[in-house]
């Protein structure tokens, strides 16, 4: 459990928290003639950009994403052209919001959480990913490890959206589908919330910070979070 016991803002992780990852199964199906290589890719992704920052280096998340590309083909004997990243991009772009998501979202607008995004994606022109699915409605910021240079789940990153709130730590609890993420916003102070989706699950470590909440959908966790610390719940 964190310290963290009563927080007003919500910060949501956005690549496979809010948006429909396996949409992008298709480009890796046709490069590799096997989609479950897109879990391989992603897992990769992940990997460098966290040696990345702890190597004090950084490149743009898009960047990475079609070097990584680029590497898994390497690594498969399968060359990856131009086209194949590009078209990486435009799918990653237009990912949809999860099924679960805008009726969570409405929930938790309702109960009097501030929402707002904080994701490893570097800003883009509009439409935005968020503004594709049809979630920007909700959220009052969107921010991005991009201005402090950072990956998640450096601190700098979590400390950048309590920051420019003007809020504590203590103030905010991350949402997300990845334990390092939520782990990454515990260690300086935010509440956590872990919602499952397919692939992820919580690591069980004896000593490991646990997520304060944990579900099975966003639904799930939204019911959980009002009744914890919305208003009239009970911490």
């Amino acid at each position: 459990m964190s310290d963290a016991r009563d927080p007003s803002t919500l910060v949501f992780d956005v690549n496979e928290t809010l948006l429909d990852l396996t949409t992008l199964e298709p480009v890796f199906g046709r490069i590799f003639a096997n989609a479950a290589v897109m879990r391989e890719w992603f897992a990769q992704l992940i990997l460098y950009s966290e040696a990345m920052t702890l190597a004090g280096q950084y490149a743009p998340f898009g960047e990475l994403a079609g070097s990584a590309l680029r590497m898994v083909g390497e690594t498969q004997g399968i060359p990856v052209s131009d086209a194949d990243v590009e078209d990486l991009k435009a799918h990653i772009v237009a990912m949809p919001a999860l099924p679960d998501v805008v009726p969570a979202l409405e929930k938790l607008r309702d109960a009097g959480f501030r929402l707002v995004t904080l994701t490893n994606s570097a800003p883009g022109p509009s439409p935005t990913p968020l503004e594709r699915a049809g979630l920007a409605v909700f959220f009052d910021r969107s921010f991005s490890v991009h201005e402090v240079g950072r990956f998640k789940p450096a601190p700098e990153c979590y400390r950048l959206v309590a920051e420019e709130l003007g809020v504590e730590p203590q103030d905010l609890c991350m949402i997300a589908c990845h334990h390092w993420d939520v782990l990454g916003a515990q260690a300086i102070g935010c509440a956590g919330a872990f919602v499952t989706r397919p692939g992820n699950a919580v690591l069980s470590v004896p000593g490991l910070t646990a997520p304060d909440v944990t579900a099975d959908d966003m639904g799930a966790l939204a019911d959980e979070i009002v009744a914890r610390w919305g208003r009239g719940g009970v911490v």
